[in-house]
């Protein structure tokens, strides 16, 4: 995915999105989003995307309190299995920013890695790609050589993205248009949404 598509992703997750779901398995992350501004929604289904790190992969997750990472506690290290169901309010997401990751160092007290790589050093990646991942509890680094986007349907690239990202736009236009007569929360609550 080129520059424009990774902040078009940050931008459809930020709003309202939520980080629900972490899944690894040997040397593959995989970390499901849901309530992104992708698509257009339906009355039964969530609009979620799930984003796939491969070969070399790491997890570091940053913290204050242990008990918010709970879930990691779960991680199968003679199998490298972990599947867990989180919940966290994300407050902001960057692609391959050094700077951005520095102010984890400062702004949590500890951090824990978990890596197929032996000897992985969060101070010095060396991973093509890297995603970080800020809540108003934890803050997480998440890398590889491999990086992936996946809607429930499809796997996306530049276009795909930014079809779903266009409906989910027109959606929300025509929401406003309706909004006294369907009430939905990610809407209601956009940034964009005129407050009287």
């Amino acid at each position: 995915m080129n520059t424009r598509s990774l902040k078009l992703i940050r931008d459809v997750i930020i709003n309202s999105g939520k980080w629900t779901s972490i899944e690894m398995a040997q040397d593959s992350i995989y970390l499901e989003f849901k309530d992104v501004e992708l698509g257009t929604p339906k009355s039964n289904d969530e609009m979620s995307l799930t984003v796939r790190f491969a070969e070399d992969s790491f997890f570091t997750v940053f913290y204050n309190d242990i008990w918010d990472i709970d879930f990691l506690s779960k991680y199968n290290y003679k199998h490298q299995l972990l599947s867990e169901e989180v919940l966290f309010d994300v407050q902001d997401i960057k692609f391959i920013d050094f700077e951005y990751l520095n102010t984890f160092f400062y702004n949590y007290k500890s951090e824990k890695t978990v890596s197929v790589v032996e000897d992985f050093d969060i101070h010095n990646i060396r991973n093509d790609f890297f995603m970080l991942v800020e809540t108003k509890e934890i803050a997480f680094a998440v890398g590889a050589n491999q990086m992936d986007f996946f809607s429930p349907f499809e796997r996306l690239d530049d276009a795909s993205l930014r079809e779903l990202s266009n409906q989910w736009m027109l959606y929300f236009l025509n929401y406003h248009l309706k909004r006294n007569i369907i009430k939905d929360p990610m809407c209601e609550n956009h940034p964009l949404m005129y407050k009287k």
